[in-house]
């Protein structure tokens, strides 16, 4: 069983990304954000080909974290269908990992 993931998620701004990373740290759905100012992200939205300049969130968690995760995005995001892709960690330095684990709230244990 998979029992931590990377969760990346594009913000229209710094100031929008630092913000979502404050929401997730701050309730304990996240270990570590990590942000990648200044992306450059070509994409079909509503038929037409834009290009955007974004931040990537590059978020570590627990694998039963990523619908909390998931639910105080889009409640945050300015999008209405705000990039959120999940994927397992399937392996890496043993004690990262029991650290990130140890730092994300179990989804019975979530902040009211």
């Amino acid at each position: 069983m998979i029992r931590v993931m990377v969760v990346f998620v594009t913000a229209g701004s710094p100031e929008e990304a630092r913000r979502l990373a404050g929401i997730l740290l701050e309730g304990k759905a996240a270990g570590c954000v990590s942000i990648i100012d200044g992306m450059n992200s070509r994409y079909w939205w509503q038929g037409r080909l834009e290009n955007t300049t974004e931040s990537l969130l590059v978020i570590k968690t627990r694998t039963a974290a990523l619908d909390r995760i998931i639910n105080l995005v889009k409640a945050n995001h300015h999008d209405t269908v705000p990039e959120i892709i999940a994927l397992p960690v399937i392996g890496g330095n043993p004690d990262y990992l029991a650290w990130l684990e140890k730092e994300v709230l179990p989804v019975d244990s979530q902040p009211t």
